[in-house]
């Protein structure tokens, strides 16, 4: 008796783990069309963004931002056309980030970029400067990166 449960653990072992490398394979296989390029180009992407939000390029940042856009700031959330009109007018002037650490990963054709900043800002005409872990989720469109969301979380410390 003890044998064929012995038998049966094991080919239930081996089971289990055949499934899982499976599964493993076609995780690798999903997140492996993107490399090291794509990553830098993503990075280098955010970075523009930074420098239209700093300079109010709103011509470039409408190219960027998805139609169905989402902005979740401390003090609410706004869509792509709310946030071109705060840039524009100056309600929020995001001055300089000061980008510390950068991570991206990618879910199929999404991409999410994680930034540690600390972002100087211009906001109601008082200069206020906090740390902040910024998201920012980026869609592979037509060959094209949109951005699709993008969230600030302040952070407690530097």
């Amino acid at each position: 008796m003890e044998k064929g449960i012995f038998k049966n653990s094991i080919k239930t072992s081996s089971l289990v783990l055949g499934i899982l490398i499976i599964s493993l394979n076609c995780l690798h296989a999903q997140t492996a069309k993107y490399d090291e390029g794509t990553k830098q180009e993503l990075i280098n992407l955010s970075k523009q963004k930074w420098e239209w939000m700093a300079e109010r390029n709103v011509d470039s940042l409408d190219v960027l931002f998805h139609e169905e856009a989402v902005f979740i700031h401390m003090g609410g959330t706004m869509n792509k056309k709310q946030e071109l009109n705060t840039i524009k007018s100056g309600g929020i002037h995001y001055k300089h980030a000061e980008i510390k650490e950068t991570s991206v990963r990618f879910v199929d054709n999404t991409a999410i970029i994680l930034d540690r900043i600390r972002l100087t800002a211009v906001v109601g005409g008082n200069e206020v400067v906090n740390p902040f872990m910024v998201t920012e989720i980026y869609v592979l469109i037509d060959g094209k990166w949109k951005l699709g969301s993008l969230s600030f979380t302040r952070l407690l410390g530097d």
